[in-house]
Parts: C-alpha cells; structure tokens; sequence
C-alpha cells in the first residue's frame, strides 16, 4: 500500500508540474457592438478552419475581450454567438511554433436582420449559459453538430467526464450520476447509458443540462446530480441498434450480452432492450471478536469462504405514439429476473477461552438462494402547450417485486482434536415476498416574464409482505419453529405536492426558491410477534439557490436543500439473515426516516476548475452495520439502526489537465470531516474523523483508432458509523480500438491488476471489540465487443422518469 500511495503522489507531482508548463497556443480578441462600445457576455467559439467543428467555447469579460490558452497546432477560425445578433466569423488563421499567439482582429456585432412583411426574430443561444442550479450547453447549431455524437457532445460540458475504457459517465469526479433524456430517466447502466449515447447524433439533441442540486420538482429522497439531454423534435425514420458481448475472467467466468433496438414509423415509435449478466464471484472474510461476560473473556475467531452466482436478465420495451405536434402518449413496461445464490459456503470458527485454550470448533456449511423479479408498466402522457416551454406532463405507473429467499445451515461441533462434541445442527428458513407499487404524477411547467413557474402533485401507495419460515432439523424431520419464524407487512402512502420559480435579479444574478410537500403515512406489522409500528408525518422541503457570475471566469454558486431519506422495506423487516448460529443480520422495524439540511458554496473558473465547500446535518441518521451482542451465548449480530445526528464538512476539488492534444487528466481530491453523536447501549456515542481520497484517470488517444487509460484511486482511513476503516486503494488499465468505420469497439479492461483492494475495520464500542477482514474478487479482466448498426439518424426511444423511482430503489434487486 506505502507502493501505491507513493505511486500516487508522485502522479500527482508529475500532474502539478505539467500543469505549470507554459501552454504553446494562445488566441485572443475583442467584440464591439454596433455603436463601437465594448460587448460583455459575449459567446466565442474556437472552430476548426476546415469543417467548422467546435474545440472550445468561452465568454468575452466586461471589457469585450476573450482569450484562448493551450490551443494546439492547426488552423482556426473564432465565431460570435448572441441573442438577437448574428454570428460573426473571424478570417482563418494557423497555430503553430512559428505563430504561436494570435490576436484575432475585432469583431463587430451585427443585429438580427427583420422581415418587414413579417417580424420574426430566430436567435440562438449562446453555447454555453450557468443558470441557478444548472449549467446549460446549447447543443442546437451546425458547427457543434457536424460530425458528432451525444457522447462526444457531452465530454465538452464543464464537470463532465467520460471513462472510454470503462463507459462510466462522472460528473465532477463522482460517479453514479442520474442521467435522463426529455426529463425522464433512463433507467439503464452506466455503460449501456455511454452505448445509447454513442448511438445519438449530436443533430438530435437541443441542449444538455447539468443539474448539481435538484429543485424542488424532484422526489425529496436522496440529493444526487442529474444530466439532462434534450432532443430536437426528430423527422428521422427507420431502424437502429446496438449488439453488445462481453467476456470477463478473475477467478471465475464472467459473461455479458445485451441487445437495443428503436424503431420509427409515421406517428409510432417503438423500442426494445434486452440484457444478460453472468458472474461468478467469491469473498473471504474473517472476524475475530473478544467476548467480555461475567469478569471472563472469550476469544471467538471466525473465518468465511463464500464462492456465488449471479445470473440477471433487463428487459425495456415500449411504444410512443405522437398524436399531434403538441400531444404524445407513451407506453413502457420494464423489468428484471435476478437468480443469486451461494452454494457450498463454509465457515469455521475456534472459540477460545482467557487462557487461549480452544473449547469449541463449529464448521457451518452455508447453502443460500435469492431469486429477485420485478416488472413496472407505465403510462405516460404530454401536451406542448404553444411550443415556447408551457407544458403538461402525467404519468401512472404499477410496479410489483417478487423474491424467494432460502438459506440452509449445517453446523458441526468439534473439541481441539478435531473430535465430535455435539449432534450436527441442522437449519433452514424460507421467505417468499412481494412488493406492490401504485404511484400517479403529474407536473406543469408556465415561463413567465419574470421567470419559470413548475407546480406538481404525486401520490404512491405500497404493499409489502414477507412471510418467514424457520424450520430445525430434529430426530430425521423438519420441525417448525414458530418462536424464530414471522410475517411482517409493510403498507405505505406518499402523497407530496411541490412549487418551483427561477428567475434573475440582475444580469449577473439569478435566484431559484421552491418548497416540496410530503406526507408520509406508514404501517409495519410483524403479524406473528404482534407488533405494530404505524407512523403519520408532514413535512416542508425548502430549496434555494443564488448564482452571481463574478466576470467572465469566475462563477460562484450557493444553495440551500433539506432532503429526506427512508428506510429501505427490506431493512424494516425483522427476518434474520445467519451466516452461522453465533453470527447474523436482522431487520429494524422501528427505523425512522432521516433528514438532511445541507449548504452548499461553489466556485468554477473557465467553466471547468470548481471547488466546493459543503456542510450537512443530519438527524436519525440510518446507520447499517450497527454491531450489537448477546455476551451469554458468544453471538454477535448487525442490524440498521438511527443514531441522533451527524455533522459533515466537505471540500472537493476537481482540475482536469489537457497535457497534450492525445493525454488528458482528471484529478479529483476530497477532504471530508464526519462527526456522529447519539446515545447508544447505555452510553453516548461521541466521534469525530478527517479522512480524504484521491482519484485521478490518464486518457491518451493513440494514432489508428486506439485509445488508452489507466485510473488509480485512493481512501485514508474512514469512519462509517461504528467502524474505523484502513485505507483502501487499487488502480486499472484498459486499452480500446475503433473498427468497422466506428461503427465498433473492442475494449480490453484489467481492473486491479495486483489485487490491492480489501477491507479491513475494526469495532470498539462499550463490551463490542472485533475487527473484520475482507477480500473479494476485484481483480478481472474484462473484452467487450460493441456494434452499431442501421440508421444512426433515428432519434432514440422518448425517456421518462416513471412516478414510481424513488420507491422502487428502496426495494432492492435481490443481488446480495
């Protein structure tokens, strides 16, 4: 690890020092507007002399100037961009060692010209706009158009990045970003996001939107960022796709296959996707725990090999029909089939007494299945008002799951010479359950001419129903144990209504206010245990957000968002989950939900530099993995658990770094302070950490369709919740090639290549004292084919958000 780390800093030296490399290529200039006075906020965009296709895009400062750094070798030509003007072009020019610095000659704005039979004015935003709680890339010309795809597009939007090697789309360094399509999600991987985008010409796409703080428009769970890509109404029609195969091979066999197809005719557009996941895997844990009871000490070592598959199956198919220029009715179904299972699962255990002497060696064979379905339908409807942004959305949606969870326990009993003790001790327990969801939501959108008006109402009803057995093995028959089995059922009804505004103060300054409504209205009923926890609760969600642009570089952003989280159903459930007798994982049926109020301060340079300072509080904090003990009879368990609160303060940097016109850098460092405060077991929990991590991708783009990347991340020690984590760090490294006229790709992916990646933390809290050891398999190469075929200029499936996301990811995907 002290190998890796070094590596890593050294990167990081090596990255600071290029960055200070003087840059060879420079272009500047100055717009005036008709009447010769200097012209602010100007856009300027840097295009390829040849075929006019975009490089970089910056505004002019109150002064009308702009410039250009590192701009490499070749010829150029610079245009303007304004609301109302025309686009200006400047005469061509070359960069190279013998002009290394160009100074553009002024350019002078020319209004719009106006029919006189007629007066209609075309105008067209500038590339690049930061809004309130968004920045904005106006896709919608010829010159950003020509040539491109959605995904090449999107690599030029400030805080976006794109691992080529991997298909993953980070939005200032951070992964897991939300990413729709005309407002609705996509409901797609990573990398079959990265694979419809591939397949998306730049024509079809109006703008791109980068949403770092959701409004008040969106669910109140969870505060993540979102990229939107807006389409162009498209006249395109025919049929497209995309095949993709994959082979991957760590310790075991890996296998991916996945087919999209979209298909327009007349008024009708239909599309299908259908995908397959094999993966064979292991983990390897250990736990040694020091049990204090009655002034004497039990030492309890515990050791874990865990080999499981997993096959998954997606499918996605659905029918838009466009009724007229304003009306379009769609239909969508979606689902999965997740087969997980754990065969031949072995955990040994020595139990020592204070003296070190073994009394007790259990062996428990472990034999897991998890079969996990769901199938959603959606019905969605909207109408375009008068084509300027007025428009009425509506969708209804049911979603049910299905699961079937098994698990088989045989444990022996042997002294320290490896002799029988005990009978064997068989187990067994089965849970089938089901999850149903109904959920309406319609939304409203009214411009105005001071600003834009969002109003909306949803509703969601849920049923959820788990009936545990749990049978022992006794005299050559399965007995029922009622006192370990149960039902729980679990109802639950959101009803929210929210109002958004956005708007500018000033030309500098825009502000936008919204408040959510939510009532919550829940029951969990462990029917067998007779328990009932019925919940009834309203709250307000405020959000706010101020942007001042500084000059032409410098923007600074603040914002204000309260959130709610609730618990997952799975995790309200009481089941126990045994990975032998003496250690489990159980359910909490008495989990409140938590509450986040979080602030937020943001300062970008040159669209692409940004630094943030955060600060969140959170109340009932959901904390998993809590530890808890039965001293008596040596068992240690985990549930989910609240604690009181937890104060955090984060600054994250991010600086990427075009070191040459083939090697670009991303680097992302994080700092982050965590404080936990709660009563717990009889005593307060009271802990405060700094930790941070590092990550940073080199990509080279190689002659002859090849490109290259290796990417390494680091983690200092952690804290999460009652466990204090080691460090943590691995790298990867992946080489791709284009073939069949980019109509394909090949990519070869190793990721940790010298296993590096483990856990390793440790519990001490009150009589808990025990440390965890984990590996897994992450180290995996991976060949991935992809091919494109028919007519790219068919405009992919019309995407929506179906009302009921933000329950279905509380259900789970049933892969443990």
């Amino acid at each position: 690890m002290k190998t890796f780390i070094t590596a890593v800093c050294t990167w990081l030296v090596m990255t600071a020092a290029i960055a200070q490399t003087p840059t060879k290529g420079k272009v500047r200039g100055l717009v005036i507007d008709p009447t010769q006075k200097p012209s602010e906020f100007v856009t300027i965009l840097l295009v390829k002399a040849k075929d006019s296709t975009l490089v970089k895009g910056v505004i002019t400062n109150d002064k009308g100037q702009y410039d250009f750094d590192n701009v490499a070798d070749g010829g150029y030509r610079v245009a303007t961009s304004l609301v109302g003007f025309k686009k200006v072009y400047s005469e061509p020019f070359v960069i190279d060692a013998a002009n290394p610095e160009v100074q553009v000659k002024t350019l002078t704005m020319v209004e719009e010209a106006k029919s006189l039979n007629e007066v209609k004015v075309v105008a067209k935003k500038p590339f690049i706009e930061q809004e309130i709680d968004r920045t904005v890339v106006n896709v919608e010309n010829s010159i950003v158009a020509s040539g491109s795809t959605a995904l090449e597009v999107l690599e030029k939007a400030p805080g976006v990045t794109i691992d080529r090697q991997n298909d993953n789309i980070q939005l200032k360094g951070k992964a897991g970003v939300i990413v729709m399509i005309d407002g609705k999600q996509t409901y797609l991987s990573g990398q079959e996001v990265a694979n419809l985008l591939k397949n998306t010409p730049s024509d079809n796409i109006e703008k791109i939107e980068i949403i770092t703080n959701p409004s008040s428009k969106y669910d109140a769970a969870g505060n993540v960022g979102i990229i939107n890509i807006r389409m162009k109404k498209n006249k395109n029609f025919g049929t497209n796709g995309t095949a993709i195969a994959g082979v991957g091979y760590g310790r075991y066999e890996k296998a991916n296959a996945s087919l999209n197809l979209n298909h327009r005719v007349g008024k009708i557009n239909a599309f299908g996707n259908y995908s397959y996941f094999h993966n064979r895997r292991f983990q390897e844990n250990s736990l040694d725990r020091v049990i204090p009871y009655n002034g004497k000490i039990t030492y309890f070592d515990q050791s874990s090999f865990r080999p499981n598959r997993f096959d998954g199956h997606t499918f996605r198919t659905g029918v838009d029909y466009f009724i007229n220029k304003k009306s379009t009715i769609g239909v969508l179904a979606t689902g999965f089939i997740n087969d997980w299972r754990q065969d031949n699962g072995i955990n040994n255990s020595i139990i020592r007494n204070e003296l070190g002497q073994i009394t007790l060696k259990p062996t428990t064979d472990v034999s897991v299945k998890n079969k996990w379905s769901n199938l959603t339908g959606n019905l969605n409807y909207k109408y375009d008002f008068d084509g300027k942004g007025r428009e009425l959305t509506t969708d209804l949606d049911y979603s049910r799951f299905n699961g079937d969870s098994y698990n088989n326990l045989s444990t022996t009993y042997t002294n320290a010479n490896d002799s029988i003790v005990q009978p064997t001790a068989k187990v067994r327990n089965d849970m089938p359950s089901t999850i149903e969801i109904w959920a309406f939501k319609s939304d409203y959108v009214h411009p105005s001419k001071i600003g834009k008006w969002e109003t909306g109402v949803k509703t969601s009803f849920v049923n959820s129903d788990n009936n545990l057995t749990y049978e022992d093995y006794v005299d050559g028959r399965w007995v029922f144990n009622a006192k370990q089995s149960n039902q729980f059922k679990y109802t639950e009804n959101i009803n929210a209504a929210y109002v958004n505004f956005a708007g500018k103060l000033n030309s500098k300054t825009s502000i936008q206010a919204g408040l959510r409504l939510e009532n919550t209205q829940s029951r969990g009923n462990s029917v067998t245990l007779n328990k009932i926890v019925d919940r009834n609760y309203t709250n307000l969600f405020p959000t706010m957000f101020i942007s001042r642009q500084i000059d032409t570089n410098n923007v600074l952003n603040l914002s204000f968002s309260r959130r709610i989280d609730r618990p997952n159903y799975q995790n309200l459930n009481p089941f126990r989950f045994y990975l032998d007798p003496y250690t489990y994982q159980q359910g909490n049926p008495y989990l409140k939900p938590q509450f986040t109020n979080s602030f937020q301060l943001t300062h970008v340079y040159k669209g692409k530099f940004s630094t943030t300072l955060g600060y969140s509080r959170t109340t009932d904090v959901i904390v998993n993995e809590v530890p808890g003990q039965i001293a008596e009879e040596n068992i240690t368990y985990v549930t989910t658990d609240n604690l009181a609160t937890q104060n955090n303060v984060n600054l994250t940097a991010s600086f990427p770094v075009a070191v040459t016109k083939w090697w670009n850098m991303q680097n992302n460092i994080g700092v982050n302070y965590n404080q936990y405060d709660s009563p717990y077991l009889g005593a307060q929990y009271n802990v405060s950490f700094v930790s941070y991590n590092i990550y940073t991708s080199q990509n080279f783009v190689m002659p002859k369709g090849f490109s290259a990347e290796i990417a390494g991340w680091y983690n200092s020690k952690n804290l999460y919740g009652f466990y204090e984590a080691k460090q943590m760090g691995a790298f990867s490294i992946g080489v791709q090639k284009t073939l069949m006229n980019r109509k394909a790709t090949l990519k070869l992916n190793v990721n940790d290549p010298f296993w590096l990646n483990k856990f390793e933390g440790r519990a001490v809290y009150q009589d808990i004292n025990f440390r965890v050891r984990a590996r897994w398999e992450s180290r995996i190469a991976r060949l991935t084919f992809t091919y494109r075929f028919g007519n790219q200029n068919v405009k992919a499936a019309r995407q929506r958000s179906t009302s009921t996301e933000a329950e279905r990811n509380r259900a789970g995907g049933g892969n443990n």
